[in-house]
């Protein structure tokens, strides 16, 4: 995994040993941790257009959550007629079900690369120096499960990142919820809603909602057992899928 993985870690090495010596006489002992930050937001910067795209796909699917759910119900016994006509439907749609997955995909090659960035004494044969970095005392490669325990400034530290991305969970669930609603449709008579496929809708948004729930917490699971630098790459990168969430919706309201 490391020779995998040997050149990406040696050119993030020098991107954030670079900012981390740029900003070190402006910020400190906090220049390696504004370093890890800047670093992230520069490949959100990049992979923006991704994130967009996959943002318009998980729209695409809430609007096709009661054509999915009609399919479903229909072909249940023929597994085989059902595939061809939902793989009809995305094509007629330009879209796929895995269209909303692109930023989920894109950021565990980078959470690897900043793990084992911080779990390297060495670096391109020589000693990683972020390792003598820290964040208020804690070395920036320790691990949640390593310190001194809840009541110490190791455990502090810890427990203040977990609430700060357990409160970004919150709110991206909040997001997902009105991201999955699909856009309303008028009735087109009194009885229009009483259709096999009224409550489709809304009940493939609140299992959809369920799923991003469960998943957005595992974050703050993940950064339990991954070293410091790790959860604040986490931190940064969710509060900014935030802020692109909070973006296309407004857009999308701006539209509707």
């Amino acid at each position: 995994m490391f020779s995998l993985f040997g050149v990406p870690i040696d050119a993030a090495y020098r991107l954030v040993a670079g900012f981390t010596g740029t900003l070190t006489p402006v910020l400190g002992g906090l220049a390696a941790v504004a370093a890890i930050v800047a670093v992230t937001i520069a490949v959100r910067l990049v992979l923006m257009p991704l994130s967009f795209r996959a943002l318009r796909g998980q729209a695409v699917q809430a609007r096709l959550a009661p054509q999915l759910q009609a399919l479903r119900q229909r072909y249940a016994k023929k597994p085989e007629k059902l595939q061809r006509e939902m793989s009809a439907l995305y094509k007629r749609e330009g879209t796929s079900m895995f269209a909303g997955f692109a930023p989920l995909l894109l950021q565990w090659p980078l959470l690897s690369v900043i793990y084992l960035l911080f779990r390297s004494p060495r670096v391109g044969g020589k000693p990683n120096t972020l390792l003598t970095r820290d964040l208020f005392g804690v070395p920036l490669g320790m691990h949640w499960l390593s310190g001194a325990g809840p009541l110490s400034v190791h455990g502090a530290v810890f427990a203040g990142l977990f609430v700060l991305l357990a409160g970004l969970c919150w709110l991206s669930t909040r997001l997902a919820r009105l991201m999955s609603v699909p856009p309303a449709v008028p009735a087109a008579g009194p009885n229009a809603a009483a259709g096999p496929n009224a409550a489709a809708g809304p009940k493939a948004a609140a299992g959809t909602g369920a799923l991003v729930k469960v998943l957005s917490y595992l974050t703050v699971v993940i950064a339990a057992f991954v070293p410091l630098a790790a959860g604040i790459y986490l931190l940064t990168s969710m509060g900014w899928s935030l802020a692109e969430r909070r973006l296309f919706l407004s857009r999308r309201q701006a539209v509707e």
